[in-house]
Parts: structure tokens; C-alpha cells; sequence
């Protein structure tokens, strides 16, 4: 073939790489990688899950996840994925998804909480941990006045500039409304250690087509992402006091997916530069893509890597960087639907993808 014409080809292929229209060498991984750990099984329905760092104990993390039912609870889980039974908050109506904050100012201490949108009761439930005592006064009500109260997916945002928690929930009604399907709420104390919710805005685009569910919260960067199920992923800022946060930033995955795009973790390095992992629900694999953008496309997120896991149709995860016993490079959690959770180190799933740590 002449010079000319390879060179051709190459830029051709160049062209088509940076629209999408080319498969990425390596793109697919080889087989399916295997966690390292399966947890107990819960009794009704897996469906969201949070890692907790014992950071003066890491040995002594925690992992949380959503038994989502009329009769559900939000269990415990040790590192080895077996249920520490006396920290199982049961009696739950319909919880769905958890996460975690850090340092929380609550009753002039800073404590860590887990948050679980309780979706048949439209309120969030408050947790301190490790010992997951309530500390929200029964209960913090949401979508109030609105006709699409069932709350069901939560991303936890701790703005860096003060400190100030923020839950932003999404929920899964037909009357939903098309723009503002999200609410985002302030947490604070009201002076007697009990955490409340301060309403702060109603933003983001929903298709119609399904529901929104997965939401996660690259803080570093001031992002919030939620998976609009049939349609893409979205992006928007974190803040409600950033410049223009109420419009969209950004979009990925559109065409990228088999059915549902679902469950999102964040992987954040300190530079910057990371990955974000998406459930393809339905051909029970992640879709991993590039956490920054460029100069050129600042919410530009091509796709890396699909990686074949053995969840079974998993909507639900969550990812820690800090090294764990067991687990190299750090823990991600997704959950099965066989009512189980799965725990993977994240160096093995880095190592399937052919991407750098």
C-alpha cells in the first residue's frame, strides 16, 4: 500500500476514534473477572451499596447495602462480605440506595454518617457509623408538595470551599416532571446533634423513557452524574452555588449501552485524571470512561474499556481508593441480583481493563 494511503487511513481512523465511531484497542476484556469476595446473601432484594473507610482501622471498613423491600433493611457487611448482624438497620419501607459522608459537624463533634433513601416512607434516613445509631429525628421528608415522592437514588456531596453536606436524591414515578427531576437538599444540625434537610434547588433533565435511579459525586471536581436509564448518562454541577448549575455540563454513553445504564462509581486520582464506571445492566458488564475532559472538550468522556464482571444485572456500586486488606489498589462493591454483593479489588479490574492505576 502506498505511503499516502496509510497515512490516510490513520488519520481516518484518528478522526473516527475521537467521534466514537471506532472501537478502542483492547476495549473488551478477555474473560470475566472474579471478585474476590461474595457476601452473605440478604433476604429480599440486593439493590445499592456504600463502602465505608475505618480510617483508624481500615481492617475494621464496613461495607452497607440496600435490601430493598416493603419489609427491607440496610445491611452490614465485613470485608469479607459477611453480615455483622448486630449493625442490620431492619424495618425500612423500600430502601433503596445508601452512601456515605465524612465529618460531619453533628452535636459539636464530627462524626461519619450513612444516608438510605427510604423509598415507600419519601424520606432519607441517617445513620452515624460505625455503630449506625439514627441520628435524623425519624426521618428527613422529601419532595415535598410534589406529586412523584418515591424516593430512590442518593449521592452524597461534601462542598470542600465550607464543609456543607448536601443529599441529592432522584426518585421513580410517571409524574415526574421531564426538567427538575432531581432535588438537592442541605443536611444540618439543628443544634440538638439530629440531622435536617434544608431544601436547595430541583434540577436536571429526565427523557421520559424510564427512570433515574444511579447517581454519584466526583466532589474534587464538583460533578454529580446520574444515569437517565434509557438515555445516557448526565452531568451537572455538584454546587448549587456554582456559575450556571442548574444547566447540563455534560453527557456520556449515549449508543454505549445494551438496555440500562446503571450503577456509577467514581475513581479519583489526585491529579485529577481517573475513570468512571457504569453498570451495563443488562450484559452484566461496566463500561469504564475517562473522568476528565481536555482543553478542546471539557466534559468530553470517551470510552476506555468494557469489562464483563460476574454480577448478574447490577444497578447498584460504589468504589474506595484507599488500600484494604484484600484488596489492591482498593474496593469495588457491586451489587447481583441474586441478593448478593460482589467485592473486587480494584487492581484486578484495572489490570482486565488494560488501564494504568
Amino acid at each position: 500500500m502506498p505511503r499516502s494511503s496509510s497515512v490516510s487511513i490513520f488519520l481516518l481512523g484518528a478522526v473516527l476514534l475521537a467521534v466514537g465511531m471506532l472501537p478502542v484497542a483492547g476495549l473488551g476484556a478477555d474473560s470475566v473477572v472474579a471478585p474476590r469476595h461474595v457476601s452473605e446473601a440478604v433476604r429480599h432484594d440486593s439493590d445499592d451499596p456504600a463502602i465505608w473507610v475505618n480510617r483508624a482501622d481500615p481492617a475494621q471498613s464496613l461495607v452497607l447495602g440496600t435490601d430493598k423491600d416493603a419489609d427491607g433493611a440496610l445491611y452490614v457487611f465485613d470485608l469479607q462480605g459477611r453480615i455483622v448482624q448486630d449493625k442490620v438497620v431492619r424495618g425500612l419501607l423500600r430502601p433503596n440506595n445508601v452512601d456515605v459522608a465524612y465529618d460531619v459537624a453533628l452535636g459539636g463533634r464530627k462524626v461519619d454518617v450513612a444516608v438510605v433513601a427510604e423509598r415507600y416512607a419519601h424520606r432519607l434516613r441517617v445513620y452515624s457509623l460505625p455503630d449506625m445509631a439514627p441520628v435524623d429525628g425519624g426521618g428527613i421528608p422529601v419532595f415535598e408538595g410534589e406529586r412523584a415522592r418515591d424516593v430512590m437514588g442518593i449521592a452524597l456531596y461534601t462542598r470542600a470551599s465550607d464543609g456543607a453536606l448536601f443529599a441529592i436524591v432522584s426518585r421513580s414515578d410517571a409524574l415526574a416532571p421531564t426538567e427538575g427531576y432531581l432535588h438537592q437538599y442541605r443536611l444540618v444540625d439543628d443544634g440538638t446533634g439530629t440531622l435536617h434537610g434544608v431544601f436547595t434547588r430541583a434540577f436536571g433533565q429526565w427523557s421520559g423513557s424510564k427512570e433515574i435511579e444511579a447517581i454519584a459525586v466526583d466532589a474534587a471536581l464538583g460533578f454529580v452524574y446520574y444515569s437517565d436509564e434509557t438515555y445516557g448518562v448526565r452531568q451537572y454541577a455538584a454546587d448549587p452555588l456554582a456559575e450556571d448549575a442548574d444547566e447540563q455540563r455534560g453527557e456520556l454513553g449515549r449508543g454505549d449501552f445494551t438496555e440500562d445504564q446503571e450503577g456509577i462509581a467514581v475513581y479519583a486520582r489526585g491529579d485529577g485524571t481517573g475513570y468512571l464506571l457504569v453498570s451495563d445492566q443488562q450484559a452484566n458488564r461496566f463500561n469504564i470512561y475517562r473522568r476528565e475532559g481536555d482543553a478542546q472538550a471539557p466534559f468530553a468522556h470517551p470510552l476506555l474499556a468494557r469489562l464483563p464482571l460476574m454480577t448478574d444485572a447490577s444497578d447498584g456500586s460504589d468504589l474506595v481508593t484507599a488500600s484494604l486488606p484484600g484488596y489492591p489498589g482498593g474496593l469495588f462493591v457491586a451489587m447481583s441480583a441474586d441478593r448478593t454483593f460482589h467485592f473486587y479489588a480494584l487492581a484486578d479490574l484495572l489490570r482486565a481493563a488494560g488501564l494504568q492505576p
